[in-house]
């Protein structure tokens, strides 16, 4: 008697042939291939249920012009979609206090356009024959610092841990190509620029912010060893000097003062113990009392604001003729335009001394407006510093604030006679071309730290 087919056997077709051991008469050979086939029982199973098996489908390939596009994409073309997404995602978290600090550089630059075109316009007539000239130059250097200060804002701040060294290196470069004779520019007796007309680029600002990223960098990377002075300090220390000394041999001591207080202001926010603090800050003033002294126009300049009208021939007719400018502006100036120290008898009206332009024809109101867009600067760099996502960030912050309200107090101080006259001039308000650049650029990142802060 023969026993009844099992239920649970399942055969599976091949493709052009049979289900292995359907019919009769198959040869051995295809027996053996179908029993191969056979789905084995899984434990527990009834034994006349029938079990199904199927094949996952394979994925579809990708049309050939599709593959062989993504193989030959350029890096250019990656980098690019790289730069968008980042831009895309820049945009998307503005807390207020990024508004805030936003509308206070805004409302600074546009401060400064008008007050270059009031202090520059008769200096311009009389030498260029256009009264318009100065602020052409300053309105288009604006609008590249906006450009700048645009990407900045929206490009993550980290990424520009990748830039330090390349930057270190083209900022040194620079520096050194501007001593070359023949190649630097040659104003008032001091070699700065690169360039040729109005297109010049000093750079000695692009040293500032290398400077500054490379600092943040260290004392990111080495918060563990902050109290080590080997691991830290010798490094910073190092670098500054090596900047510095290329800038002081222009020579230029007004930049490399900046330098000093962002330097400083990153130590003291990484975290530096108090007496490496205090030796630095000794050593800082020591040496820059030196350099004042040992060039007998910086020392007339630091003898002079002591008491401008006793040393008005050597070196105090500046600082006088400040002073006799903010004194005439009363409490409310006398008119947007209608200043009389921009005639030929403030020299770098629209420059160093543009503060003292303002307290003339805007009186104290003006210059009150000036020091609260300030010190709202201030205290905004300090909240976006204390709110960073990390410690990166908190220093980037730190270092650009105490750069920009730091040269801030320093041109007011040089304006009103309270400092030696440095050269330095009010960030977004005096006129200039790379240094409004890199100062709007430097914002930027601040705030995209702002951006981001907690």
């Amino acid at each position: 008697m023969t026993p009844p087919p099992d239920s649970s056997r399942t055969t599976v077709a091949r493709p052009g042939g049979q289900a292995g051991g359907a019919k009769a008469g198959k040869s051995a050979k295809s027996a053996k291939a179908a029993a191969t086939t056979r789905a084995p029982r899984a434990a527990g199973a009834p034994t006349g249920a029938r079990r199904r098996v199927v094949k996952p489908k394979p994925a579809p390939p990708p049309p050939p012009g599709k593959e062989r596009g993504q193989a030959r994409q350029p890096r250019v073309g990656r980098g690019v979609r790289r730069v968008r997404q980042l831009w895309r995602e820049g945009g998307r978290q503005r807390p207020p206090g990024y508004y805030a600090l936003l509308s206070t550089i805004i409302v600074l630059n546009l401060v400064g356009l008008v007050m270059v075109l009031s202090s520059s316009s008769v200096e311009a007539l009389a030498n260029y024959g256009s009264s318009w000239l100065f602020f052409k130059r300053q309105l288009t250097w604006t609008m590249l610092g906006l450009v700048g200060m645009a990407v900045t804002s929206r490009v993550d701040y980290r990424t520009l841990r990748r830039y330090v060294g390349p930057l270190l290196v083209l900022s040194a470069g620079l520096l050194v190509l501007v001593l070359v004779p023949g190649v630097g520019v040659a104003v008032n007796g001091s070699t700065r620029w690169l360039g040729v007309g109005a297109a010049r680029f000093q750079p000695s600002e692009l040293a500032k912010l290398a400077l500054l990223l490379y600092c943040a960098d260290l004392l990111t990377r080495r918060a563990a060893n902050v109290g080590d002075w080997r691991s830290v300090l010798r490094p910073v220390g190092f670098m500054f000097c090596f900047f510095g000394g290329l800038v002081m041999l222009q020579p230029d001591m007004g930049t490399t003062i900046p330098m000093a207080i962002l330097t400083g202001t990153i130590l003291f926010v990484g975290g530096i113990r108090m007496r490496h603090m205090a030796i630095v800050l000794g050593s800082g003033f020591a040496a820059g009392t030196f350099l004042a002294i040992i060039e007998p126009y910086r020392r007339d300049r630091l003898m002079s604001f002591i008491d401008p009208f006793s040393h008005y021939k050597e070196g105090g007719y500046q600082v006088a003729q400040s002073l006799i400018a903010l004194g005439s502006g009363g409490w409310t100036g006398v008119g947007l335009g209608a200043g009389r120290a921009k005639w030929m008898f403030l020299p770098n009206a629209h420059t160093d001394f543009i503060f003292a332009i303002i307290g003339e024809e805007l009186g104290l109101v003006g210059c009150a407006l000036v020091l609260i867009l300030f010190g709202a600067l201030a205290v905004l760099g300090v909240r976006t510093t204390m709110r960073a996502p990390d410690r990166f960030g908190s220093l980037l912050a730190a270092g650009i604030t105490g750069w920009i309200v730091g040269q801030a107090i320093i041109n007011v101080g040089a304006v009103t006679g309270a400092l030696p006259v440095t050269g330095v001039p009010l960030p977004f308000v005096s006129f200039g071309g790379s240094a409004l650049l890199f100062t709007m650029c430097a914002t930027g990142v601040l705030l995209n730290v702002a951006r981001q802060g907690r």
